[in-house]
């Protein structure tokens, strides 16, 4: 199982692929909230044209703002895998956090590092929980499977292969070998002898004979 570094695309098609991904979820939630909003804030009698209304207005507004912020933290990310050249966390974390950063820094310098440290720390949650989730699945994936198996039943008489106490199998002998070639032998020999005895039980046809009488 890949990581979620690894199974991304490559960096140059990561930042639309992160901006598409961005504006399709906050347009998916952005118009369930604000349809939901609407319809509490409407008139009785007008709640679904609110509703309606009010996703018209604020949902393109919503994916935009995630569009935004999918968009640079795409570069940020490439940045870092550039700089760094290699894949891991820490650059999602970084770029996280520039992200945040950069979003506000026309509220001041302050504003800003606040909500860098901000956009670390959220990173970093969600690394942390990407690593133990794929760390738990790949240790389930890993298990081997254990099988057990019931040993063959004792048949009747105790003894296993179903041949009574005090009568030894036969053809059996003190060895498999023994067991396999001797007693292969003997079955073929019997075999063979019953077939012979059925054959001359039936008595053979008078000859036909052809003198004239």
């Amino acid at each position: 199982m890949g990581t979620p570094e690894t199974s991304r695309e490559p960096c140059p098609d990561r930042i639309l692929d992160d901006i598409g991904g961005a504006f399709g979820m906050g347009a998916v939630g952005g118009s369930a909230f604000h349809f939901l909003k609407g319809v509490h804030n409407s008139p009785s009698g007008a709640r679904l044209m609110g509703g309606t209304q009010a996703v018209r207005m604020n949902a393109p507004r919503v994916g935009g703002s995630f569009a935004v912020w999918g968009g640079l933290f795409s570069a940020f990310d490439c940045s870092m895998v550039y700089l760094r050249q290699k894949e891991d966390p820490w650059n999602s974390i970084i770029a996280g956090a520039a992200t945040g950063g950069f979003l506000s820094m026309r509220q001041g310098l302050g504003a800003s590092a606040r909500s860098a440290v901000f956009g670390g720390v959220l990173l970093g949650l969600i690394e942390g929980a990407g690593i133990m989730l794929n760390k738990v699945l790949g240790d389930q994936q890993s298990m081997p499977i254990m099988i057990d198996e019931d040993p063959i039943p004792a048949m009747a008489g105790g003894r296993p292969g179903g041949f009574p106490m005090g009568q030894a199998q036969e053809g059996e002998s003190g060895s498999w070998f023994g067991g396999w070639f001797g007693g292969e032998k003997k079955k073929e020999s019997t075999a063979a002898s019953s077939k012979t005895e059925v054959l001359e039980s039936f008595d053979a046809p008078p000859v036909p004979t052809f003198e004239y009488k």
